[in-house]
């Protein structure tokens, strides 16, 4: 059971490292927490208990450890070089999100998790880091280094999601793709991130829950489940959407700001490539909702009511509200 003693003192002190790298005044405390995250979340991984967890275990290890070197080793390099140092941390900061060109473990460790750890992984686990290279973007070498980042990440979560029938391995992809607009998002104001961060961990949260309650990991076990001719699926089709920041849901709200902000710095060039490779992301999410949708059309059309089992019951409102609420109430999100 994910909810045990166990993981709930784990998840408490994988919190408490979260705020001791943002509160941080020295980048050594920073550092401490970002040790303290990871060693809290090693033990949540593995209490699954087979082989690919070891596996994911051990691999999200390695290349943490190696990014805390990187923070450790830069801070020698301070007095003889600003510039390696800045470079080294902020190399560091993007191996731990997961952005390219370090994006090369976040898929196969992704692939190795169940959907709750898989939520963690993309929504928690990156807030230290993004909040550490906030204070990192008043310099110049930081911003370029961030920018060829935010380029990188859109173009690769992109066209590596294409051909992908692993639905962790599309969730991976998908946000390495999404961290490309909060890289751009962090660029030109710190509100802006964390508007988009908020909004992303929200829907997909609201996609990760719902393949876990179909408990699938591939395509094929979305179109092979009895169910998927329920009305009930419905929300599964608008998570999908607004993930893919399809108007008139709640995805597209926080990129049209960061369109209009880009159109603002004249950053027209970053603009034109996030919204390209965005157009090709929400190719994959229709890959996987079209297919689904079109197998089980005749039961949804002749199907009103929700199958109410106890778990649609509780999540498909949820799930509803978490990608309908931008439109709902979009004057609260206007804060830039």
């Amino acid at each position: 059971m994910f909810l045990s003693l166990s993981n709930m003192m784990f998840m408490s002190t994988l919190s408490l490292g979260v705020v001791m790298a943002i509160s941080a005044p020295s980048w050594f405390m920073a550092w401490v927490g970002l040790e303290l995250n990871l060693m809290s979340f090693i033990p949540i991984i593995l209490t699954m208990n087979n082989r690919y967890s070891s596996e994911a275990a051990l691999k999200y290890f390695l290349i943490q450890a190696l990014g805390s070197s990187f923070i450790i080793f830069s801070s020698s390099l301070m007095l003889m070089s600003s510039d390696i140092s800045f470079f080294m941390i902020l190399s560091a900061l993007l191996l731990k999100l997961g952005a390219a060109p370090f994006h090369f473990w976040f898929p196969q460790i992704m692939e190795g998790l169940s959907w709750p750890r898989l939520i963690i992984l993309m929504t928690i686990q990156k807030i230290a880091p993004l909040s550490l290279i906030l204070l990192l973007m008043p310099y110049q070498q930081t911003y370029t280094v961030v920018i060829m980042s935010a380029v990188l990440s859109a173009i690769i979560g992109s066209i590596m999601g294409i051909n992908q029938t692993s639905l962790r391995k599309i969730m991976a992809f998908s946000s390495i793709n999404h961290m490309a607009w909060m890289l751009a998002a962090a660029i030109m104001s710190e509100n802006m991130m964390f508007m988009y961060f908020l909004f992303y961990c929200c829907i997909s949260s609201s996609v990760a829950l719902i393949f876990h309650n179909h408990q699938a990991f591939y395509i094929s076990n979305l179109i092979d489940k009895k169910e998927s001719s329920s009305a009930s699926n419905f929300p599964m089709f608008m998570a999908l959407f607004s993930l893919g920041g399809l108007p008139p849901f709640t995805g597209f709200i926080p990129k049209w700001f960061i369109i209009q902000e880009l159109n603002n710095f004249n950053m027209f060039m970053l603009f034109i490539v996030l919204l390209s490779c965005t157009l090709i992301t929400l190719y994959f999410y229709l890959r996987i909702a079209i297919p689904f949708l079109t197998f089980s059309a005749p039961s949804f059309k002749s199907s009103l009511m929700y199958d109410l089992n106890k778990t649609n019951l509780l999540s498909s409102p949820l799930i509803i509200f978490m990608n309908m609420f931008g439109l709902m109430i979009p004057s609260l999100f206007m804060i830039v």
